[in-house]
């Protein structure tokens, strides 16, 4: 549902937010209410509705100078839909648990509000993979894009998917898995990391391949530059067919025979940034890593409890 609030001035903001999060009405009404303050036209949108795999996603306005996502990081990725194939950015606004792509907490929204009304603000360009689904005996492609990851998995649970890889068209390997994740350098802290996957820094261009519970000795996760693709090719002998999703949003089931070519896209996700907190740092807050070592950190909980000590931390990256 989309409503609208109306100024004089046409400067134009459009509010993306997450409807089930519980404090969600309350920060959407601070957010509105600070943004027509500082003479922005807004719009709200409270449901950004999946489309289906390779089909067209509403775009918002040419002329919106800023889109304001209140909400998680699954929140961000609907939004993305949004903005897909324009030079608009997001500036995430941290509702639900890790908000690693958020740039601030809700506290925070006065001053954030004013940066923005004030251009101050720097943009993090984030890659976006391609993909190009080859369905058996079709003459063109469907085609479909993701900021975080595209998944090929099996569409039988209780059976393995048989797939081929292939990195610039040269094969390195067969193997039955329960499927793989291509991710971007952004994904690569999402489902990528949790299957064993490396972190890569947002700033390399590169795209990773990890296997899911593969039935091979070689099935390790694969980094490729931005000029190389990943093809993989579900085999006629597989015992399962196939299934894909893209950002855990844009899905579909895949036959036999199906190969799917995965590279960077020309396109770019803008995201607006008000501090200069290195990617690092982001890393260590958001995961709440024990930077002195787990034996150090054991020994450090330890004492904070015996002594009654306070581990509260304040502030956000």
């Amino acid at each position: 549902m989309v409503k609208g609030r109306r100024m004089a001035l046409q400067r134009r903001a459009v509010v993306v937010t997450h409807t089930k999060l519980r404090e969600s009405g309350t920060v959407v009404s601070e957010a509105v209410d600070r943004l027509c303050g500082a003479g922005f036209d807004v719009s709200i949108i409270d449901n950004v509705e999946a489309p289906g795999f390779a089909e067209p996603t509403a775009h918002i306005d040419d002329d919106t100078e800023i889109v304001v996502v209140l909400g998680g990081d699954g929140t961000i990725l609907r939004a993305a839909e949004l903005v897909h194939c324009t030079k608009v950015p997001i500036l995430g606004v941290n509702l639900g648990h890790v908000g690693f792509l958020a740039e601030f907490e809700s506290f925070q929204m006065s001053d954030a509000i004013q940066r923005v009304a004030d251009h101050d603000y720097s943009i993090d360009e984030r890659m976006i993979a391609h993909v190009d689904v080859w369905l058996p005996g079709a003459d063109t492609p469907l085609s479909d894009w993701a900021l975080n990851d595209i998944t090929l998995e099996r569409s039988d649970r209780g059976k393995m998917v048989e797939l081929s890889i292939r990195v610039d068209d040269v094969e390195m390997s067969s193997f039955g898995c329960d499927g793989v994740i291509v991710s971007t350098p952004t994904g690569s802290t999402a489902y990528a990391f949790s299957a064993g996957g490396p972190i890569i820094w947002p700033n390399v261009e590169a795209l990773q391949l990890v296997p899911l519970a593969a039935h091979a000795l070689f099935a390790r996760p694969l980094i490729i530059g931005a000029g190389s693709s990943f093809t993989m090719t579900i085999l006629d002998n597989s015992t399962s067919d196939g299934w894909i999703c893209c950002d855990g949003r844009r899905q579909r089931a895949l036959p036999k025979g199906t190969r799917v070519e995965v590279r960077e896209s020309k396109s770019r996700l803008r995201l607006a940034r008000l501090s200069g907190v290195p990617f690092t740092q982001r890393l260590v807050t958001k995961f709440d890593l024990p930077v002195v070592g787990w034996r150090e950190h054991s020994r450090t909980q330890q004492t904070h409890h015996t002594t009654g000590g306070n581990t509260a931390r304040e502030g956000t990256c």
